[in-house]
């Protein structure tokens, strides 16, 4: 245990004393994190959209002035002319939707006949254009409430009252930040342990620790431990620094929580391993380390719900440790999880985890030999 603790220690100085390799740890997570919670939101505000209204009636003018009222698209209003101009303003991306009402729109509403309003949007923005005609759903919606109201039309005696549970402001960051606490840690815990080989590699010291008293066995494990030590207090602190600096609620148990992020990393550092002993230069290892990434994040349920995945390919998201993380990370920062539930997603992650270190360990013993 002391060659083996010495090792560590090694492997922490190795990292720590090297400045760049200090930033590299400590600065991008942090403007990733920002960088993610600010601008990686699917929140919809300030949407610019056109308006053409040929109608001259009160209720047309009425409409659009609730547009103009619409915090989601106040100030960013683009009066048309005629139809010709819709297919340009389109085309050119000048906005995301146009509404158009037609000469009859007032007439018919005082007519009590179906008064249509059409709406163009731009499908290359399908996810914008989706949140957008929700909130012009709404908007119409409230448009007919109020004219039935003041007409005294009786209407149908139902009302919705919704209530959304765990973020009831719907915060895209809350949901973001807990997430990214999973990503960071990953991606510095697979950093960490895949350069570590790697460097020794390309400055000539590996052969040095191979004729060194420690066994193969007391080398994986003093390469394997700085990184899952680094990705874990990685974790903690961007945990830490969700909570206090962008008020994200932590509503369950610390204890839990600390344990999970553990299991998680330490089920990562296998995979780093595996990736090092392939490389046979920090350049390689870094980029096998995002090659290993990009398809974890898509596949975790961090991008896109993995329901919305096609039915074949969903099976195979278990197999990827970031999703069973994600899962407890949300639960515990927005919904107090209970333990049960939590250790429910820890067992997968210990599976993984044994697989990914028994099957590097194996292939690392061979690129010894």
């Amino acid at each position: 245990m002391s060659r083996v603790a010495a090792l560590i220690w090694k492997e922490l100085l190795a990292v720590l004393r090297d400045k760049k390799v200090r930033l590299s740890i400590l600065v991008p997570p942090i403007i990733q994190l920002v960088i993610f919670t600010f601008a990686a939101t699917l929140d919809v505000k300030n949407v610019p959209i056109g308006i053409l209204n040929r109608d001259n009636g009160e209720k047309g003018f009425e409409l659009v002035e609730r547009f103009f009222g619409a915090p989601i698209f106040n100030q960013h209003i683009i009066f048309l002319k005629s139809v010709e101009e819709i297919t340009p303003f389109v085309d050119e991306q000048k906005g995301v939707m146009v509404v158009s009402l037609d000469e009859q729109f007032s007439r018919n509403i005082d007519a009590g006949k179906p008064a249509i309003v059409q709406l163009i949007f731009d499908g290359r923005k399908s996810n914008t254009a989706q949140i957008v005609m929700g909130y012009t759903n709404t908007l119409i919606q409230q448009f007919n409430n109020d004219y039935t109201a003041q007409a005294f039309v009786k209407a149908q005696n139902v009302a919705l009252s919704p209530r959304t549970w765990f973020n009831p402001n719907t915060y895209y960051f809350w949901y973001n930040i807990p997430c990214l606490v999973g990503v960071l840690s990953l991606l510095t815990c697979l950093v960490v342990t895949t350069q570590s080989v790697a460097r020794e590699r390309e400055l000539g010291t590996f052969d040095q620790l191979l004729v060194s008293p420690l066994s193969t066995r007391e080398i994986l494990i003093g390469k394997i431990i700085p990184g899952i030590i680094i990705g874990f207090l990685e974790g903690i602190l961007m945990a830490v620094v969700g909570t206090l600096g962008f008020g994200v609620p932590f509503t369950g148990s610390i204890w839990l929580f600390m344990f999970s992020l553990l299991i998680f990393v330490a089920s990562i550092s296998g995979v780093g391993l595996f990736i090092s002993a392939l490389s046979a230069t920090q350049q390689q290892a870094m980029l096998g380390t995002f090659v290993f990434i990009m398809p974890s994040v898509l596949l975790s349920g961090f991008a896109t719900p993995i329901e919305n995945m096609p039915t074949w390919l969903q099976p195979v998201t278990n197999l990827i440790a970031l999703k069973f993380m994600l899962i407890i990370a949300k639960g515990l920062f927005l919904k107090a999880m209970p333990a049960r539930i939590v250790f429910e997603n820890i067992w997968p992650l210990v599976i993984l985890g044994i697989f990914n270190t028994v099957g590097a360990s194996v292939f690392f013993r061979k690129r010894l030999s």
